[in-house]
């Protein structure tokens, strides 16, 4: 008997795509794009194409395990769930007792999306805030833009990225798309057929850049600079919509000011790029209706991040693009989804402390009793990596880890709790890149003693003896609690239908009602961002490099770690093929910094700085521009040669908003090894 059962991936990408796995006798035997969803038409990509395999890889974890040897060394036991249940509860039991609930930090990463068994639900909170743990700030990924957005434009929410196919100019700012949400190339393709223009603006000539109509190699940190520089040519063409601006922002004048500072020769010396290429982008910025700016996470990664989005979203109140479909910025859809998630902050007895998820090597101290680890990987994943191993490596800590396959992170945890995957539970999603919720039903029952996220909480809590009722809610109870918000999308129709369209217009044009600001307007200037000791005016934040490259001559380099189209963030990074096609650990090195060094083409090398060091190979390339390397996140520590990845060479240091990561905010140099 051969059934189709529709679900959706999982994984921290903003194209979310739907997919159906045919299932034959029990067993799951293909999987493939969903035909019939409007944004992935049928197509998944390279890494999900091998989904299956990963399910079925001989070094997943199926068993519930206890640690047997030091710390780090990945040695275990397999015991039963009852076992490791037991062990937990009287450890959580006794640390709540002795050091107070704050003592737990239940470090939960985007490994999943899904918001009942992911991130997006906040999975497993209810029980957190029963026990008084400590809150966990997620901020490993948007924080900083999403802040900055909001001070624009009151959220984070902008364009629905299918209208790029309405746009005439279109700007791919900081995003690889063809690597990092491929779908939405199919609208671009559209929107060329009708004669738009497309530019990339990247540190990198990436996959993307190489299909642009043009191509700006921008200095990292550096954007908010090229945005007000074509905000400048605007000005000059008299370009700028009088009617949008009096009918629909605040602060013009202040702002206007703000522009005049950054006229195309100044841009020019602050981004590294021509400055006649700076101005034909203005231009045609300033006479091409619509444009459509897609800007997404890596661009916000740096000290300035959030002034760089914040500012990037002032481009369509100046031009009034925010009025047209197809005109606008895309960064994340997600604030437009009104799914109800119910954490239950309620039931916290009192006010706990926030620990945040970048901090971890400074925050994991003597405080921190018990690190609960699920949909992450920090020692693949987060800044500081040699200091994170350290205090992993604490005695006196408790680590539990809830994983699918033994990570750097589990070789240094005393419990092991085997999680399902995406094909063996069930789960309710959004793309944060596309305007449609989707269902997850699971095609095939669990490997080995695999329970999903939801489940081991209920057991735990049974097992722990909490009376709290929510703490039991079903899957489905919790769905229907999410969508309860929701018109027109019943979890039923969700089950039979496996995806729907939000109850939004087609084309969706956001702020047509006005702006969710306090002043119902796009702000310039924004008097919260005042009360926040941020600069009342949008204006640029230069990231650390771009203020201090040429200065620090022990380490000259300005490094950016970008996706791997092989892998995402560390989640496909055992994978035997997609780890063969990514040919190693790789740093790419303009000639004019490799020729000095001695750096051979496919040599392995050492990156490092203050913070620490890793090894790569060498891959001497123009992709990259002078005084600029770009080394591939992704890649395990433990399956790297040296033990580490980009990550130990990354400060633990915060972006100006949100508290965000500073990834490609990092100097380093490389040796020969």
């Amino acid at each position: 008997m051969e059934l189709r059962i529709l679900g959706a991936c999982p994984l921290d990408c903003p194209d979310t795509c739907s997919w159906e796995v045919t299932v034959r006798d029990g067993q799951a035997v293909g999987l493939r794009g969903n035909r019939d969803h409007p944004y992935t038409r049928g197509a998944l990509c390279v890494k999900v194409n091998r989904y299956l395999e990963h399910t079925r890889a001989h070094d997943r974890i199926l068993h519930p395990m206890r640690r047997v040897g030091p710390k780090g060394s990945g040695e275990f036991e397999r015991i039963s769930w009852d076992e490791a249940l037991t062990i937990v509860s009287d450890r959580l039991t006794e640390i709540v007792r002795e050091h107070g609930g704050e003592a737990i930090w239940p470090y939960q990463g985007t490994g999943t999306l899904g918001y009942v068994q992911g991130s997006e639900g906040e999975a497993g909170r209810r029980s957190w805030n029963v026990l008084g743990a400590s809150r966990h700030h997620l901020n490993i990924c948007s924080t900083a833009g999403n802040d900055g957005l909001r001070l624009t434009n009151g959220t984070p929410g902008g364009m629905d990225p299918e209208t790029f196919a309405l746009s005439r100019l279109i700007l791919l700012w900081g995003t690889n798309t063809l690597t990092s949400g491929h779908h939405l190339w199919k609208f671009i393709q559209d929107a060329r057929a009708n004669g738009a223009h497309v530019v990339a603006i990247d540190p990198i000539r990436t996959r993307t850049a190489d299909q642009a109509d043009t191509f700006l190699p921008i200095r990292p940190g550096t954007d908010a600079a090229l945005a007000l520089g074509l905000l400048n040519v605007v000005l000059e063409e008299g370009a700028e919509d009088t009617a949008y601006l009096e009918e629909h922002t605040l602060g013009w004048e202040e702002f206007k000011a703000e522009i005049l500072q950054y006229p195309p020769a100044r841009v020019a010396e602050i981004t590294g790029l021509a400055e006649e290429d700076i101005r034909a982008l203005g231009v045609r910025l300033a006479h091409t209706r619509p444009t459509g700016i897609r800007a997404t996470m890596g661009l916000q990664r740096h000290e300035g991040g959030g002034a760089a989005l914040r500012i990037i979203a002032c481009i369509p109140g100046v031009t009034g693009d925010w009025r047209h479909p197809g005109g606008g910025v895309a960064y994340s859809t997600t604030a437009h989804v009104p799914l109800k998630v119910d954490s239950g902050d309620h039931l916290l007895r009192e006010p706990v402390r926030t620990l945040t998820m970048t901090r971890l090597a400074g925050q994991l101290d003597e405080s921190v009793k018990c690190l609960w680890v699920y949909g992450a990987n920090p020692l693949g994943s987060t800044p500081d990596q040699n200091r994170i191993r350290a205090a992993m490596r604490r005695e006196d800590l408790f680590t539990v880890v809830m994983e699918q396959f033994p990570t750097d992170t589990v070789d240094y945890a005393d419990i092991v709790l085997p999680a399902t995957m995406q094909t063996e539970h069930m789960d309710l999603h959004q793309g944060y890149g596309h305007m449609y919720l989707m269902w997850n039903e699971p095609a095939v029952e669990p490997a080995g003693e695999c329970l999903s996220t939801t489940e081991t909480f209920r057991r735990l809590a049974r097992h722990m003896g909490l009376t709290e009722p929510s703490l039991y809610d079903s899957d489905l109870e919790i769905a229907e609690g999410l969508l309860s918000g929701t018109p027109g999308i019943t979890l039923d129709r969700l089950r039979k239908e496996g995806w729907a369209r939000l109850d939004v217009a087609d084309p969706f044009v956001p702020f047509t009602d006005g702006f969710p600001t306090p002043s119902g307007r796009l702000e310039f200037a924004s008097d919260r961002a005042a009360a926040a000791g941020l600069p009342r005016v949008a204006g640029y934040v230069p990231s650390r490099t771009a203020r201090t490259a040429g200065a620090d001559r022990e380490y000259p380099l300005m490094m950016i770690t970008p996706a791997s189209h092989t892998s995402l963030n560390t989640t496909f990074g055992n994978n035997p093929e997609l780890l063969r096609r990514s040919k190693g650990p790789r740093v790419l090195v303009n000639a004019a910094d490799a020729e000095p060094r001695g750096l051979v083409d496919g040599e392995p090398a050492r990156v490092f700085n203050r913070n620490g060091q890793f090894t790569a190979y060498v891959e001497i390339s123009d992709r990259v521009r002078p005084g600029v390397v770009a080394a591939p996140k992704g890649h395990w520590p433990k399956l790297s040669p040296g033990g580490a990845n980009p990550n130990a060479t990354v400060d633990e240091r915060d972006a100006d908003m949100g508290r965000g990561a500073v990834y490609h905010d990092n100097l380093v140099d490389i040796a020969r090894l």
